[in-house]
């Protein structure tokens, strides 16, 4: 775009620039949610542009990912999604304007006619002349004098060296616009007024903004991200976790926690609030306040904030979020069962971190106790079938069967007993579930009810008394 076509925006226009060879990755997704909540907070712009010149990876498939990510996040856009790659005839033209102005030039160099000509001049930058011919590449002239500055949000000005600079290639020598030509371009004709990315872009930016330069464009200011770690301090990958939106969403994260972990994953308010809701981070954001330094990504905080954000749902929020998540995972019959999901929610509400916890804790209410034999091994020993004989009677008696009345009527007999309570419960437990893990032992046996919970227990005690006469 020309200097005397550029249009001053009185409210950011931001960008998501992703390319899509394969899911969302973290960090991508931190990019998205920084510029969304630019965008947000000051009434700006956010422009979804899919960075498609590969065609080979740039599948509709991989696209479409980076969507489904994106809604998953519950993160709109306003403009978009825009191809880059069918944006190449606004390419070709920028470029013929840069060779009939004498900014840019055809050269036939090799690579080691560049190497060469670099190790004659002491690792200057290459600096060729127009040589057209077959296969001839496209360059940028460079200045021999001076640096070119990134204005940083972040990190202040970083200065680049011109005279270190090659002269740019921004097309090859098939005609093809190449990626930091093409970026610059874009954001010029889309009006972009900050560019906020990680800074492994950094390196891209002083090449854009010569670009810029030769166009007569006003550039956007720039905010590079630090990088995410994870907790070993080594940059983030499989072995941290989670490497993916879609793998956050398979883990049973809420997308609010997603977004309030990410929004801190570099940036913080003054008064180090942790727990925020979406209308707080737009509120409070401040790409200002995002640090230099690495973040680390550790999921174990993450499960324990999704956990906050899980208890604090109200009850019949809880109940529809977790009866998407059992149709997702095949178990949709006590999806629809919502009486029953909802007892079971009450119950687990308190417990789980994470939406997949949550039918384990809950199946014992659906389906028979399963079968864990390391669990029954743990706990069914020779004393079991006699402590849960006399739980049994209990079970059988107590008047009204409810949690607070079970618990009072179980507690005395474990000071009858004489044993620890685990030793009693834990039995319970596995005997009405199958498992050592579920809700309060009391509220289980409630929710189960006394007809299951008596049946349950019998059979627990017949497999005891079996097992000892073998």
């Amino acid at each position: 775009m020309r200097a005397d076509q550029q249009v001053m925006n009185q409210t950011p226009r931001v960008r998501f620039a992703p390319s899509p060879t394969g899911a969302l990755h973290i960090g991508g997704a931190r990019t998205a949610l920084y510029n969304w909540l630019r965008a947000r907070g000051s009434g700006g712009t956010l422009v979804l542009r899919i960075e498609d010149t590969d065609r080979e990876r740039s599948t509709p498939e991989n696209v479409e990912q980076i969507l489904d990510a994106l809604r998953w996040l519950e993160l709109d856009w306003d403009e978009g999604p825009l191809s880059q790659a069918e944006r190449a005839d606004n390419h070709r033209a920028r470029i013929d304007e840069l060779l009939e102005s004498g900014r840019a030039y055809y050269d036939t160099a090799t690579g080691d006619e560049v190497r060469a000509w670099r190790d004659a001049h002491e690792g200057a930058g290459y600096r060729g002349e127009p040589r057209p011919g077959e296969g001839a590449a496209v360059r940028l002239r460079v200045p021999d004098e001076g640096e070119t500055v990134v204005d940083d949000l972040i990190r202040g000005d970083v200065r680049f060296e011109n005279r270190l600079q090659d002269d740019l290639v921004i097309a090859r020598g098939d005609g093809t616009p190449l990626y930091n030509f093409a970026v610059a371009i874009d954001d010029a004709e889309m009006q972009i007024s900050e560019v906020i990315r990680g800074d492994d872009h950094l390196s891209n930016t002083p090449k854009q903004l010569l670009v810029f330069e030769a166009l007569g464009a006003e550039p956007p200011r720039y905010a590079h991200l630090p990088l995410l770690h994870g907790p070993d301090g080594k940059k983030l990958s499989k072995r941290h976790g989670a490497a993916s939106v879609q793998e956050l969403r398979e883990g049973g994260y809420l997308p609010a926690a997603v977004r309030n972990y990410l929004a801190l994953l570099g940036w913080g308010t003054e008064d180090d609030t942790t727990i925020l809701s979406t209308p707080e981070l737009i509120e409070r954001f401040s790409i200002e306040r995002v640090g230099r330094a690495a973040a680390i990504f550790d999921e174990k905080k993450l499960r324990w904030l999704n956990g906050r954000f899980m208890r604090e749902l109200p009850l019949d929020e809880y109940v529809e979020v977790v009866a998407a998540e059992l149709e997702r995972d095949g178990h949709a019959e006590a999806a629809a069962d919502r009486e029953r999901l909802r007892i079971a929610c009450a119950m687990a509400q308190e417990k789980a971190q994470t939406l997949t916890e949550v039918w384990p804790l809950i199946r014992f209410l659906f389906e028979p106790p399963v079968e864990d034999e390391r669990a029954w091994a743990k706990v069914m020993d020779e004393a079991a079938a006699e402590r849960l004989e006399a739980a049994l009677e209990i079970l059988r008696a107590v008047d009204p069967y409810d949690a607070p009345t079970l618990e009072r009527e179980l507690t005395g007999l474990v000071e009858r007993l004489g044993v620890k309570p685990g030793q009693l419960y834990q039995a319970l437990r596995v005997a009405v579930t199958g498992t050592t893990v579920s809700p309060g032992i009391f509220d289980t046996l409630a929710a189960l009810g006394r007809e299951e919970a008596v049946l349950r227990v019998q059979s627990a005690i017949s497999r005891l008394r079996a097992g000892s006469r073998a």
